[in-house]
């Protein structure tokens, strides 16, 4: 698991690189386009589930932070799991992650085709998704310092973007300023047909799938431990900051959206046929800031494909180190970039293409439910990592940990718990029903392994 020398990822993420990269994996289809279907699950009251989320992702990430800090090394949970569980978890959670940020990318992909229709209604889908693709791989391929500054614009455009809408929307509803001097006010949030909780409480639970895709992508955090500057330092600092910035993004835009714009509206055909915020901003009857959040939402869906792709270079470097994949994955090119990993994700995210092209209409959905399913078993396993970490250690050494798991271990079982029920939820739902392909993926990677590595790991 040393990584040293020649072989090893060049450490030239700084913390501002390590926040805005994580920003820019989480903030993307999750809010600009899946937030539409979280709508028409539960009213004004996803707010709820957005904050719900937001505690569960929590204590998440300080599981994940515990033992990143106390081991800072590239391939993150995959190799955690690897050492604190066995070799054949830290197998299956390597390839389910990699297979996680490609479903994610070929989301990605369609959310940008669908965007495009908003300027060009008869364009195909896979046209727009293809040329996003390429563009991504080339950005990947570059020196890791380049790609951080590339991620910290795309992110920035994003975070900027957002606090624009955030002061545009409350302007409007307190104001009336740029709606004709009309106030909008709160009402749209309990005015409306079955008021704050249109669906009931359930609908707060039955959101909780779209809302945790929306939180993937956080644990970017962890799988930069590898070649940031200073791991005791910005891990700690990039996960407090970047969950606090992502609940203010999150339940600010929902908040002002709704107050703006009959939330009825937006969840028409199940909230899926364009973002939710250019629909309000058209619904306004201000053209002009629809097209311009139009534009900012195909680079917020680039800049999370972009955050992927780096992902799984380093995940299928680490693999490979560990004798799990081919060993050509594990060769970096001459700025110590995973270069071959990127290439040959880039060519399995085709297959995102290819949907598109054979079934535009459905394809959205159906992989955002099998990635929000995959991110629900990656963050499972983090956690579960953490109690075996902490298992091996004495109470000196638990003492000396630098940033220790919060409640711990009651606050494991709760992680655990809302991750189990909302998993059940996702697979009962009629949109999100696919998810449970992510069941058959699992399996398939346990035979691989039991069949291929189980012998040669002996």
């Amino acid at each position: 698991m040393k990584q040293s020398g020649s072989d090893s990822l060049q450490r030239g993420l700084s913390e501002r690189h390590v926040q805005l990269i994580a920003i820019g994996g989480a903030v993307g289809i999750g809010l600009f386009l899946a937030s539409g279907s979280a709508i028409s699950s539960a009213g004004p009251s996803l707010l709820l589930s957005y904050l719900l989320a937001g505690f569960i992702v929590y204590l998440i990430m300080r599981a994940l932070g515990e033992v990143a800090v106390e081991n800072p090394v590239s391939g993150s949970f995959s190799a955690y799991a690897h050492k604190y569980i066995s070799p054949c978890a830290g197998f299956m959670v390597g390839w389910t992650y990699w297979f996680l940020w490609v479903v994610s990318s070929m989301t990605e992909i369609t959310a940008i085709g669908i965007y495009c229709n908003f300027w060009w209604p008869e364009l195909p889908q896979w046209i727009p998704g293809l040329l996003s693709l390429i563009c991504v791989m080339g950005a990947n391929l570059f020196s890791i310092k380049m790609f951080g500054e590339i991620e910290v614009w795309f992110s920035l455009i994003k975070v900027i973007t957002i606090v624009l809408i955030i002061i545009l929307g409350l302007s409007i509803i307190f104001f009336g300023i740029g709606n004709g001097g009309k106030i909008v006010g709160l009402s749209n949030l309990y005015s409306l047909p079955g008021g704050f909780f249109p669906f009931g409480i359930s609908g707060v639970f039955k959101a909780l799938g779209m809302v945790i895709l929306a939180f993937v992508g956080i644990e970017f955090i962890g799988v930069t431990a590898g070649e940031v500057k200073n791991p005791e330092k910005t891990i700690p600092s990039s996960i407090n900051k970047v969950l606090i910035g992502m609940l203010f993004f999150y339940t600010g835009t929902i908040f002002v959206i709704m107050c703006l714009y009959p939330w009825m509206n937006i969840a028409k055909g199940g909230g899926v046929s364009g973002s939710p915020f250019v629909a309000t901003f058209s619904g306004l009857g201000i053209k002009q800031a629809a097209s311009i959040i139009n534009f900012v939402v195909i680079t917020a869906a680039l800049s999370s494909c972009n955050s992927g792709m780096f992902s799984n270079g380093r995940m299928l470097y680490n693999l490979a180190l560990q004798n799990q994949a081919p060993k050509f994955l594990g060769k970096l090119n001459s700025n110590k970039i995973p270069a071959n990993g990127i290439i040959f994700t880039f060519f399995v995210a085709l297959l995102g293409v290819m949907l598109n092209y054979v079934m535009p209409n459905n394809v959205f959905m159906t992989l955002a439910g099998i990635s929000t399913a995959l991110g629900i078993w990656i963050f499972a396993v983090i956690v579960i990592v953490q109690m075996c970490s902490r298992k091996n250690m004495s109470f000196e050494e638990v003492s000396k940990l630098k940033y220790p798991m919060i409640f711990y271990p009651y606050s494991n079982y709760i992680a655990l718990a809302a991750l189990m029920l909302t998993l059940y939820l996702l697979f009962l739902e009629k949109t999100t029903r696919m998810s449970i392909l992510s069941l058959l993926w699992l399996a398939i990677i346990y035979v691989i392994y039991q069949l291929f590595m189980k012998k040669k790991e002996k």
